[in-house]
This record gives structure tokens, sequence and C-alpha cells, in this order.
């Protein structure tokens, strides 16, 4: 595994996301009005940054609630399931979009950074299931949601898998807990299965064509989840169209990206993989793709980023989209810690002054 790949993956997903949130659900008859004919071609900036939206924050917010829960077992010799760790993270993330009833102690360090806290919450319903006491699951689902408002927090449970940790099948359970939390149609938590798959898939081997792994992915989701949920088929045979429409030249992609529609957890990633596919894993061209069309566009950018980035690694990333992305360098700080891992244990005398003030006392 390379730590470039971490560090694009998260870059990747920012540049997606703030790219795409300029013209989120807008139609694309609106984006040419505003932008001409061939749409959104970079950044539109605000007072000269490019800000991320809740898909860098859940997917930041889940990296540091694994982590958390890493370094409190390898400390401390106890912990929860990892997935209680998620469900806190998620639960602090949504203090950080209101002023009101946040508490003294926390636990995420993310919390102390103003570059995490913008309010750009792509999808309000979530907080209101964040407020519950009891969080969804794919067993006891609290709603019917299928829209990719959480779909990236797989993106960094994906980045969280290590061969002497955690084995991949539990990723693709872990990738669906982290969706379900808030979101609880079998198409959207199923989607958040296969996109932490072919996140960690993407870090083991990033010379793998992508085509490739996406179709292991299908097999894998199909064969772990199928004969309980019918939508794992449905999801698989989107993410098929998305790669034989890849590979017909005579398409026009903004017509495909229309027919993909991208509104639903399970139509962005194929709308993902399509721009990725299509656009011959150019990441320039592949943002273009990503985010002009009248779907969620930011929720397909930062999937397509994640993607491209796991896949083809930072230096793959254009200069021009890091300089102005604001939380650039504690998104770099955050890969760089899911890289290494917690190297402290219970017992030894290794000690990390910063990873302790990170991952043990919230960053205070």
């Amino acid at each position: 595994m390379r730590q470039s790949s971490y560090r694009g993956c998260l870059l990747g997903m920012a540049v997606g996301d703030a790219m795409g949130y300029t013209v989120d659900s807008r139609t694309w008859r609106e984006i040419q009005e505003d932008y001409g004919p061939n749409g959104l071609l970079g950044y539109d900036l605000v007072n000269g940054y490019a800000d991320v939206t809740s898909y860098t924050q859940l997917a930041a917010f889940t990296c540091n609630g694994l982590l958390l829960g890493l370094t409190r077992g390898q400390v401390q010799g106890r912990m929860a399931p990892f997935y209680k760790y998620i469900a806190l993270s998620h639960r602090e993330w949504s203090y950080s979009q209101r002023s009101w009833n946040r508490p003294e102690q926390t636990h995420c360090w993310l919390l102390q950074q103003n570059e995490f806290l913008r309010r750009h919450c792509m999808d309000n319903r979530m907080l209101d299931t964040l407020d519950r006491e009891d969080f969804g699951s794919p067993e006891e689902p609290k709603n019917n949601y299928t829209q990719p408002g959480s779909l990236t927090s797989a993106v960094g449970v994906g980045l969280f898998f290590h061969r002497h940790r955690i084995r991949l099948s539990e990723i693709d359970r872990l990738g669906a807990e982290a969706v379900a939390l808030t979101h609880g149609s079998p198409t959207a938590f199923l989607s958040g299965a296969m996109l932490a798959h072919i996140i960690t898939c993407l870090l083991r081997k990033p010379e793998a064509p992508l085509k490739a792994v996406v179709a292991h992915a299908m097999r894998d989701i199909r064969e772990e989840f199928g004969h309980q949920y019918s939508q794992a088929y449905d999801i698989c045979n989107q993410l098929r169209n998305a790669i034989t429409y890849a590979g017909s030249k005579n398409l026009k992609p903004v017509e495909v990206m229309e027919k993909l529609r991208c509104e639903t957890c399970a139509e962005v990633l194929a709308g993902a993989i399509y721009a990725c596919l299509a656009s011959g894993e150019d990441f320039d061209r592949a943002m273009i793709l990503a985010v002009n069309h009248s779907g969620r566009s930011a929720a397909v950018g930062a999937v397509a980023g994640a993607i491209l980035g796991a896949r083809l690694g930072e230096k793959a990333l254009p200069e021009f989209y890091m300089e102005c992305l604001e939380p650039a360098e504690l998104l770099k700080e955050l890969a760089d810690d899911l890289y290494h891992g917690c190297t402290m244990e219970k017992g030894n005398k290794l000690y990390d002054l910063d990873w302790d003030r990170k991952y043990l006392h919230g960053g205070r």
C-alpha cells in the first residue's frame, strides 16, 4: 500500500466535493446558462478558497472515529465495535452544523479544526437522525432514505483496511453499517459496502484495472449480501450499465450522466464509476464529467475523486486543484495517520504525544 494513495483518496474526494458543490442539484441547462456550453470547468471560488461540504467532512470524521477506536484498543486494551466509533464521530460532526447543545467534552480532534466546521450539510435529514438516541443499522433501519448524504463515510471505512487488523469482508460490513446509521434503504447502505470494497481494493492493488476492481467488488457484494437483499443485484446492474456506457464512443458523456440520474446512492456510485472510466482515468477530465449534470454533483464528484485519487495517488492530482483547497493540509495529516496507524500499544514504552492528543484526548 502506498502513502500517496491514502493522500490521493482524501484529497481527490475533497476536490470533487468542492467543485461539485457549486452546481449541486442544478439542471444541466442551468449549469450551461451560468458557465457556458461546456459547463463548469474548475472551481468557482468563494473568497479565494474552495469549500468542502458534509461529504468530505463526514468521511474525515469517520476516519477520526475509526482511529479513535483503534487507539483505545491498542493503548487501553478495551474497545467497542468499530461501528460504534463511527456513530460517535458522526454525532460529533453534527455538533459542528449547529450552534446550540454542543457538549463541552468531545472526542474527535477534527471538531477543533475550523476547516471542517463549515455548515454545508448536503442532507439535513441526517441531522434529525443523528439527534436521536439510537442510530440505524442494516438489521434495524430508522428510515428508508436512499440519498447519498452519508455515502462518503464508506470512503473512510475503505481507507481503514489493514491485512493484520481487519478482513475485507468486515470492511464491506462496516461500510454498510456506516451508511445505515443515517440512511436505512438497502440501496444506500449496500452502495456503502460497494464503495468501501472498491477503495480498499484500490489501496491494495492500485495498478489493477479499475474495471476489474469494480467487477470484483460486484461479485463479492452479491455473494455477501445478495441472499438477503435483492437490491445488491440492482446496484450491480447499475454499475454494469455504467461500465458499458463508458465503453461506447458514440455516447455523449453528459447524456449518459443524465441517463444515470445520479440522485440515489447507487446512481451516484454508478455516475462516479462512469466518469472515471469515460475520462480514461484522467483526473481533471473525470472531475468535469462528474459534476456537469442535473444530479448530485458534489456527491458524484467526491466519490469519483476518492476512487481516482486512491487509484492514481497524490501526485496525479493537478496542483491547481490543491492550491486553494482549504482543508488540504489537514486531509494529508489524516491520511498519513491512517497509513501509519497507531504505533503505541499497552505496556510498551513507545509514546507519541501528538497521537495521544488527537486520538485519546480529542485534540486538546
